[in-house]
């Protein structure tokens, strides 16, 4: 085994062992060092921690019994004179010989050092620390003692739990990536609803229309084509031609307008489909990132992302913003948040006529700065009971429904430092449900 380089030689201190005495300097004369040895030897024989004397060289002058049996010793007086070259691996007695002597050169203590023990067999252990200068009755410095905790296995577990901790992380990944895949269909259903909506009106209208009345009309117009003067103006079908191209003009004019109407919505929710799925791989590319941004823009984001093109016409949207600060949050979950709060409220207004639909989205300042989402509406709203289990994991009142959205949204709302809320004075009077977020620069505080 290699060893340390020589240091200035101090006199010799005698070994200390069940059967040996401190080093000199200890103990006194007569009785105390009789009471002194049993004390030490008591000590280094039941400590369960792995207690060590050494000398200015690094070598071991005394040891506990728990120490000698991890280097494989019976007598710990085997071990006195050697050092850590003669027990571990090159590398870590290396540095613990250097730790060592800079402690007797600076008199400076090492608290609490989690070092990893290297063996010449390729073992690894990993032990807590702590060494201290070793000083005679005049203060001078001797040598070094410590004591030394095995942490081998807590450092195992440590191990086995970060693995776990990076392998949860990668499953939550894919489910936020499956979380996203399922908003965007969400979104995406919901303006299909309204595309369907137009689709079957423009095909209605199609298999209505009066195509074979022009038809008709041509084929009669054609059997008097000898006479068609008289026809026109002395029989009485011929008389009603005129009357017949206006109304059939009128018809056509109607028609061609509800045609460009359902074309014009039809042609704006599939581009709110690719806008959605435009926003959607936006905010996934960010998804898990904390950072501050306008409130505005994300509400304004959750609102487009739930209305077609047919909602806007059944729906009255009244929007109420204070000045806002920037919020410190996951944009991403914000917006899911956000917009399953605006879906349900879609849900709850089915119950009303078209022209009395309300939705009410509200920014406001509360008084300790942070910010509210506010999302009203004046639909079907919520009875008592129901409104002490609303956030419950599996309840729900849509015939089909899961009931997760709002149990993952407070959720996430209390994992980004928020609340969320719901009040309803009962039935038919509609619900509100707040989402309260910190701001950026309180957060950042």
């Amino acid at each position: 085994m290699p060893t340390p380089p020589e240091s200035p030689r101090e006199p010799n201190l005698p070994n200390v062992g069940p059967d040996s005495c401190p080093p000199a300097g200890v103990i006194g004369p007569g009785e105390e060092l009789r009471i002194a040895r049993a004390l030490v030897n008591g000590f280094l024989a039941n400590v369960p921690y792995f207690v060590y004397f050494k000398n200015r060289q690094s070598q071991f002058i005394a040891l506990s019994q728990s120490m000698a049996a991890l280097f494989g010793v019976r007598d710990v007086r085997e071990v006195g004179g050697k050092t850590d070259f003669d027990f571990f691996a090159e590398t870590y007695a290396r540095q613990s010989f250097d730790d060592e002597q800079q402690i007797i050169k600076t008199g400076k203590p090492i608290v609490g050092k989690l070092e990893k023990e290297t063996w010449p067999d390729g073992r690894v252990t990993w032990a807590l620390t702590t060494k201290l200068p070793l000083r005679d009755a005049n203060g001078a410095i001797i040598g070094t003692f410590g004591l030394s905790k095995d942490m081998t296995r807590d450092v195992a577990t440590n191990a086995e739990l970060e693995r776990a901790r990076k392998e949860l992380m990668e499953a939550s990944r894919f489910a936020g990536m499956a979380e996203v895949a399922t908003d965007v269909l969400q979104s995406v259903g919901t303006v299909l609803s309204s595309l369907n909506v137009s689709v079957g009106v423009i095909s209605m209208r199609l298999h209505n229309s009066k195509d074979d009345s022009v038809a008709k009309l041509c084929a009669l117009l054609d059997r008097n084509k000898g006479d068609l003067a008289g026809f026109l103006t002395n029989d009485p079908r011929g008389r009603r031609v005129t009357d017949f191209l206006d109304s059939l003009a009128r018809h056509y004019e109607e028609e061609r307008s509800t045609l460009l109407h359902e074309t014009s919505l039809l042609q704006k929710d599939i581009d709110l489909i690719k806008e959605i799925v435009s926003m959607q791989q936006a905010y996934a590319a960010t998804a898990g990132v904390v950072e501050p941004f306008d409130p505005v823009s994300v509400m304004e984001d959750a609102l487009r992302m739930n209305m077609g093109a047919r909602d806007s016409n059944e729906m009255t949207v009244v929007r109420e913003s204070q000045a806002v600060p920037l919020i410190m949050a996951d944009r991403h979950r914000v917006l899911q948040i956000l917009a399953n709060l605006i879906l349900n409220a879609k849900h709850a207004l089915d119950a009303r006529g078209a022209g009395e639909k309300l939705l009410k989205l509200m920014l406001e300042k509360s008084a300790d700065g942070r910010v509210r989402f506010v999302v009203q509406d004046n639909g079907s709203g919520i009875t008592s009971e129901n409104l002490a289990r609303i956030f419950q994991h599996g309840f729900t009142t849509k015939t089909v429904g899961h009931g997760f959205g709002l149990h993952s949204s407070i959720l996430a709302a209390k994992e980004m430092g928020g609340t969320l809320t719901a009040q309803s004075d009962g039935p038919g009077t509609g619900a509100t449900f707040t989402l309260e977020l910190p701001a950026a620069i309180a957060a950042a505080a």
